[in-house]
């Protein structure tokens, strides 16, 4: 399962999520088992040219066009931060999907 999460520097443990518009980076995780097999950064997400299954996002008034013109599931965070708070949350169906 891969992940896209907009986040504000390329490394993974101390990157933290950011607004679409605010982001540095692009984390692209790749969970396998429920781990995190690998974890990439794109400056730009058009970088990250694989499948996507999930885009998760700090803010729902986000621009998400995009994500459902592609029919990309997204989700919102609440309060958590880092991308293994994030993977965890999500893992554990803590994360809130936004209907488009």
């Amino acid at each position: 399962m891969n992940i896209l999460i907009p986040v504000d520097c390329n490394r993974r443990h101390e990157a933290i999520i950011s607004a679409i518009e605010e982001s540095n980076y692009w984390a692209y995780i790749d969970l396998d088992e429920g781990r995190i097999v690998n974890c990439d950064f794109f400056k730009n997400r058009k970088e990250a040219n694989c499948w996507i299954d999930h885009i998760i996002v700090i803010n729902e008034t986000d621009y998400l066009i995009d994500f459902k013109q592609k029919n990309i599931s997204v989700l919102s965070v609440d309060t958590q931060k880092s991308i293994d708070e994030i993977i965890e949350s999500f893992l554990l169906d803590k994360l809130k999907p936004i209907k488009y």
